[in-house]
Formats: structure tokens, sequence, C-alpha cells
């Protein structure tokens, strides 16, 4: 593959991730933040195919730059994915103890 067809799989990834990801609104965004990690993975692939295929300099410039990007991504959606379970999880009533921070 040529400079310009990896170039145009970058761009193409990035922009149907990104159109994909912004549709979503903004109340259901934490709850499909699940999904949303599936989507930054895919753009992740991408970007890493097209990076160890890239024989232009700029050409791998601009993927390494997308790598950068969606780890960013995936890992922050990862981040949120957990700090929302979190308040999901069970707490302990006063009586039963067990609680984070109670000392026994």
């Amino acid at each position: 593959m040529g400079g310009v067809e990896l170039l145009t799989i970058t761009v193409l990834a990035v922009f149907v991730g990104f159109e994909v990801v912004s549709k979503v609104s903004s109340i259901l965004h934490t709850p499909l933040m699940s999904g949303a990690n599936a989507i930054h993975g895919i753009i992740l692939v991408g970007a890493i195919t097209v990076a160890g295929q890239a024989t232009d300099g700029w050409v791998l410039a601009v993927a390494l730059l997308a790598v950068v990007l969606a780890t960013a991504n995936l890992v922050g959606g990862f981040v949120v994915t957990d700090r929302m379970l979190e308040m999901f999880r069970g707490r302990a009533t006063p009586g039963q103890g067990g609680a984070k921070g109670e000392a026994k």
C-alpha cells in the first residue's frame, strides 16, 4: 500500500470513530462506554496497522499520533467505566462493617 492509501485509512478510521462516539447523547455516554471502548480499540488496531506498513515519514508520524490519541481515549474510557461501576457497587449498612475506610 502506498502512503496516500494508508493515510486515507487512518483518517477514515478516526472520522468513523469520532462520528459514532459523538452521536451518543451525554446521558447515555457512561453506560455505553464499553461499546465506545471497543470502537477505540478498532481505531487503535487500524492506526497500528498503518504505522507498521508506513514507508513515508509523514504517514508514520500521522499514524503514530493516531496511536497515541486512540490509546489515550481507550485508557480514559476504561477509567471512566471503572469509576461508573464503582458508583453501583453496594454500600455496607452502618451495622455490617467491611466498608472502605471503616476500622474493624
